[in-house]
């Protein structure tokens, strides 16, 4: 294990440590239609509080779930008990699906004591681990300092001039085989960009691969580490997954595009590509 990532017999034995602050990080995709808020007040790791990467966002963007300014995170994850010196650990009811993107916004807001939960809720619940419902207690509010990182995001404009973008969306999606899901966003991808499907980087318990498979896979997908990488997705969510692969494989130079797919295929003034 790295420090982005811990087991879910480490959290079992460290979920009651003053110093640690659990969060449920789940998010759906509309077609999934689950209630991500409803299913953490049901049943979820005793003592996690829960983030709304939609509420705790840029909510005057058109686009989903974009950043929020410093301000806003720390206001929130302040009220959540989390501040400086504690550690943070995510995760998501799908396994790894969109804890990899609030542990990212935590690093982007210099907050680096932060890990992914290796598969998530469901591991937790295979194992037959303790879980709690109804609503949560209210932690006490702690300080919590935000140190923007802007290394580590990518806009528009940057990506154009960029020479390496991994896009972490299902191969139909990429090669514009299926329609998006949005109203105004064209199918395809980025021109030059390569497919590396978030799933690629899991295994079929929905936990990460070793970090030798990991560094094969965006080899395959012709992706040279040692060289600058932007990450992108559909919405800046499973781009994280990736962002956290490049993170354990200790690559250098990596930012992920927030606006992802949904900015750059509904601009007026972008090329798509199509096919593989």
């Amino acid at each position: 294990m790295t420090q982005d990532i811990v087991s879910t017999q480490w959290l079992d034995e460290h979920r009651n440590s003053p110093d640690i602050s659990i969060i449920d990080c789940s998010w759906h995709l509309a077609a999934a239609k689950r209630d991500a808020k409803a299913e953490y007040l049901a049943a979820r790791i005793p003592g996690a509080q829960f983030f709304d990467i939609d509420l705790i966002a840029d909510t005057e963007s058109p686009l989903p779930h974009m950043l929020p300014s410093p301000e806003k995170f720390s206001s929130h994850v302040r009220k959540m008990g989390i501040g400086d010196g504690k550690k943070v650990i995510c995760y998501d009811s799908a396994g790894l699906f969109s804890a990899a993107r609030v542990w990212w916004m935590f690093k982007i807001f210099g907050h680096n004591d932060v890990a992914v939960l290796d598969g998530g809720l469901p591991k937790w619940k295979a194992e037959n681990r303790p879980l709690e419902d109804g609503p949560p207690a209210r932690p006490q509010e702690r300080h919590f300092t935000p140190r923007f990182q802007s290394m580590m995001v990518r806009d528009k404009a940057d990506v154009r001039k960029a020479l390496q973008i991994a896009d972490a969306r299902s191969p139909p999606r990429f090669r514009g085989e299926e329609a998006e899901a949005r109203p105004g966003v064209r199918a395809g991808h980025i021109p030059d960009a390569r497919n590396v499907h978030y799933a690629t980087l899991l295994k079929h318990d929905g936990t990460l691969k070793p970090a030798s498979e990991i560094a094969k896979v965006f080899e395959a997908a012709g992706i040279d580490i040692a060289r600058p990488v932007i990450t992108s997705c559909g919405s800046g969510v499973t781009a994280a997954i990736l962002t956290l692969g490049l993170t354990i494989l200790n690559a250098k130079d990596h930012a992920l595009y927030d606006g992802s797919w949904t900015e750059w295929g509904s601009a007026a003034d972008t090329a798509v590509a199509t096919g593989a």
